[in-house]
């Protein structure tokens, strides 16, 4: 066999597309640089839950989604939006799981921060809980308005309460 320097150019080029190539298609698999995306249907009018992560793994015997890594959902029917560090959906008792911390936006500026957070899907139903020593953060966006559709009276001033996390 020549030394690679007395090769003509043509051969080296083929030889080294020939290492390569298996190493690219190799790292494309054992590293995904872009997030994976799991659309799931969900009974009683197949309207899409997607779930974009960095991982995703379905279970087909217990039929459970889980994302872990930069997770969002978007679930338009539900009008939510969610990231979190890992989410399992749990298409037969639909529900999904989120924990790490989870922030859940739904539309009109209602939200939830929390560590853990449970969607119950048929009730509307979120359960939220806590890092160890810390608070789940709610806000919901109130209407203030009288019977006429006039602007309440504002509220009295309260004091500054001091954050416990």
């Amino acid at each position: 066999m020549m030394p690679c320097y007395q090769l003509p150019l043509s051969q080296m080029r083929r030889f080294g597309l020939a290492l390569m190539l298996p190493a690219a298609l190799l790292g494309g698999f054992a590293f995904p640089t872009q997030m994976q995306t799991a659309t799931a249907q969900t009974s009683g009018g197949n309207r899409p839950l997607t779930i974009r992560a960095d991982v995703q793994e379905y279970d087909a015997k217990s039929q459970v989604i889980t994302a872990r890594g930069n997770v969002q959902m978007l679930y338009p029917s539900r009008q939510l939006q969610a990231t979190s560090a890992q989410a399992q959906y749990f298409s037969k008792e639909r529900r999904i799981d989120f924990t790490g911390n989870v922030y859940i936006l739904q539309q009109g500026g209602n939200s939830i921060r929390a560590e853990k957070v449970t969607y119950l899907i048929d009730e509307g139903r979120f359960v939220a809980l806590p890092q160890s020593n810390r608070q789940v953060e709610s806000i919901y966006m109130v209407e203030e308005s009288d019977n006429n559709g006039q602007s309440a009276t504002p509220a009295p001033q309260t004091p500054a309460f001091k954050r416990s996390n």
